[in-house]
């Protein structure tokens, strides 16, 4: 038996499960679900992050004196930076593992809602729709069905909403952090090459999230837009 056939099981007992509340949205509340259980494994690596990216914050006074002073070797810095790192005990790459720990479950519904059979047999999870909108659809399915109006492409308007109203809340939150590391940076002596662009560019990636709700399956929109609303509602918190 496939990982795929295990999932997609798991997907169906958790539709049946809530069937009596969702009735014909059953599975999306399952894919709903299934999404706040992963955030909630993950979520104490999620503090360990945010514990990280604060200390992080604090030791970039004493990196920017780091470039000050190994400007003309940057092999020094670096390893004057590491050395760093390793002393304050941060690691600089913490953020990543909660983001990184996801992707096989998103991975997992892209493959499950893109297949018309699983194990072998017809892929009964195609079957389930949210409202008018069939989980294994895209959106150009639902423009080409009934245009943006229409009840599927109406689906994803909603969709589309909730997705950018929680990456404006980001794209204001990042701006903040970026000014505050700007600030701190030069509070202690050095800018950091390249900061300014990156400042510009940084708060826009939220959006992104648009496109890949735009082109993604349905069932995995759902993932996504669960998932970024989770991390908007969590970063608020941890990082206040």
């Amino acid at each position: 038996m496939s990982v795929f056939t295990v999932f997609a099981q798991l997907v169906e007992d958790l539709a049946d499960l809530l069937q009596p509340l969702f009735g014909a949205t059953a599975a999306a509340a399952a894919i709903v679900l299934f999404t706040a259980l992963v955030r909630l494994l993950v979520h104490p690596l999620s503090r360990a992050a945010a514990r990280g990216q604060k200390a992080r914050t604090a030791l970039q006074p004493k990196i920017a004196e780091l470039r000050g002073k190994h400007a003309k070797d940057p092999q020094k810095l670096q390893q004057a930076v590491l050395e760093l790192h390793a002393e304050e005990k941060v690691s600089p790459l913490s953020g990543c593992l909660p983001g990184l720990l996801q992707l096989p479950a998103f991975f997992l519904l892209y493959h499950l809602f893109s297949s018309t059979s699983i194990g072998g047999g017809t892929n009964a999870l195609l079957d389930h729709q949210l409202f008018a909108a069939p989980l294994g659809g895209r959106f150009a399915d639902a423009l080409a069905g009934g245009g943006l109006l229409g009840a599927a492409g109406l689906v994803y308007l909603g969709l589309f909403v909730l997705v950018a109203a929680v990456a404006a809340f980001n794209y204001r939150r990042t701006r903040r952090t970026m000014a505050a590391a700007q600030v701190t940076m030069a509070d202690g002596g050095q800018q950091v090459p390249g900061l300014g662009a990156v400042n510009k560019v940084m708060p826009f990636m939220s959006f992104f999230t648009l496109f890949t709700v735009a082109v993604v399956p349905l069932a995995a929109a759902l993932y996504v837009v669960t998932s970024t609303t989770w991390s908007a509602v969590e970063r608020a918190v941890l990082y206040s």
